[in-house]
């Protein structure tokens, strides 16, 4: 079962709004690669604004996908790409459907 969730929120700099969606949509495999990561979404609420969700079974999971590669390229790429730091949430699931 799916219990807990990180919401990750970014705001790109002026300009890198492209890059920023290429980074996100590019991380696709490397969480596809996460055996402890259930769901994960990149987002677009808006031209510069972007997130990303992902949803864990377990604390082990969650960290894992913290210390992981998709989070240390984003750290690495922080300061080129995004106007402000991310803001990362941790998140305790109340429900989910999931496909099965």
């Amino acid at each position: 079962m799916v219990k807990l969730a990180l919401f990750v929120r970014l705001e790109a700099k002026p300009g890198k709004e492209t890059a920023v969606a290429d980074f996100l949509a590019g991380a696709l495999p490397l969480a596809n690669a996460e055996a402890g990561t259930t769901a994960w979404f990149a987002l677009k609420f808006g031209p510069s604004t972007f997130g990303v969700f992902d949803a864990f079974a377990d604390e082990t999971g969650r960290q894992a996908h913290l210390n992981g590669p998709i989070a240390a390229a984003l750290m690495a790429n922080a300061a080129a790409l995004l106007a402000t730091p991310p803001v990362i949430e941790k998140i305790d699931l109340l429900a989910a459907k999931l496909p099965s």
